[in-house]
């Protein structure tokens, strides 16, 4: 396979087909990509903010003239590192999974522009969020809801590349979908693939997100875009997945001994996993694979994890 060089910007996958990268690929550092086939385009996922996402847009339109109107946007998934940015794709359409634009309308930035503003006052939780997400702007955005939905999949055309979304989640979030082009077998994958960070499931289930990682495995593909990282092939796919089959028995392990959730944290060694990035996500992560086991289906308390993490992750 080819190896792609881990660098901002835009990276040219080839016959119309771009990534846009976002190192080092931790809290709220995404990737976007390009879709190009004569006069039309259609762009997967903004950036977190108005500043990057313009920075983004501008490197486009060097690269290609139909960038500069772009015809469709897909929003991935409801995490506003994902779609905070897309009052600026003016005029597209905005197509997301039914599940996913609902998690739109309940994640507005004007919540995060105010946690920006309290965080110097909120002790350990507020550095942590501020060393996550400072360096992103939430004021004045002003994000739009999907103009077109759909459940299970969609099949487009960009000029005459066909293009799949396949619905995935519930998974990382409530309503994930991949994008899938085979006849460049390329796939950008949203966050079900963090290469070289930790995953972090904030819905779940555990087993639809191995699934959607077999699924990707099964396909004719030979380069994927991961929401988080840098361009990788089925060995990035595999590691994901091995992430989860292993945090899924050692959960597992410890749930069936009585063990809460925060000493099952405590007790649980990454092994290989150690060196990922963001390892303080297995706070959430435990915890949603407890819910799981214990079938609780009440929404996750958000804050309580963030302290949770903060209290690994503060540097």
């Amino acid at each position: 396979m080819h190896t792609w060089e881990y660098t901002k910007g835009l990276h040219d996958l080839g016959n119309g087909v771009y990534a846009y990268l976002t190192p080092d690929g931790s809290w709220g550092f995404n990737n976007a990509g390009l879709i190009v086939d004569g006069e039309e385009s259609l762009l997967v996922d903004t950036l977190f903010d108005l500043p990057s996402t313009h920075e983004m847009l501008q490197a486009m339109s060097s690269a290609t003239k139909a960038a500069a109107s772009i015809d469709t946007l897909v929003i991935t998934h409801g995490n506003g590192d994902h779609f905070y940015g897309n009052e600026l794709i003016k005029g597209a359409e905005i197509i997301s999974t039914r599940a996913c634009a609902k998690e739109m309308a309940e994640s507005p930035p004007q919540m995060l522009a105010e946690l920006a503003k309290a965080a110097p006052g909120m002790g350990d939780l507020g550095a942590f969020f501020l060393q996550c997400f400072g360096p992103f702007k939430f004021d004045n955005i002003n994000p739009l809801p999907p103009t077109r939905v759909f459940d299970g999949r969609m099949d487009l055309l960009v000029g005459k590349k066909e293009v799949q979304l396949i619905e995935v989640g519930p998974a990382h979030t409530a309503g994930d979908s991949i994008v899938y082009l085979p006849g460049d077998k390329i796939v950008f994958a949203g966050d079900i693939l963090f290469i070289g960070g930790t995953p972090i499931m904030w819905v779940g289930p555990v087993t639809n997100w191995i699934r959607a990682c077999d699924m990707m495995l099964e396909m004719d593909v030979e380069t994927i875009v991961p929401g988080h990282g840098p361009v990788t092939d089925k060995e990035g796919v595999r590691e994901v997945k091995g992430y989860w089959e292993y945090m899924l028995v050692e959960a597992r392990r410890r749930f069936d001994a009585g063990m809460s959730a925060e000493e099952a944290v405590a007790d649980i060694s990454l092994g290989d996993y150690s060196s990922l990035t963001d390892t303080e996500r297995i706070v959430v992560n435990v915890n949603l694979l407890y819910k799981g086991f214990s079938g609780d289906t009440t929404p996750v308390n958000v804050i309580d994890l963030f302290s949770g993490m903060a209290k690994m992750g503060l540097k």
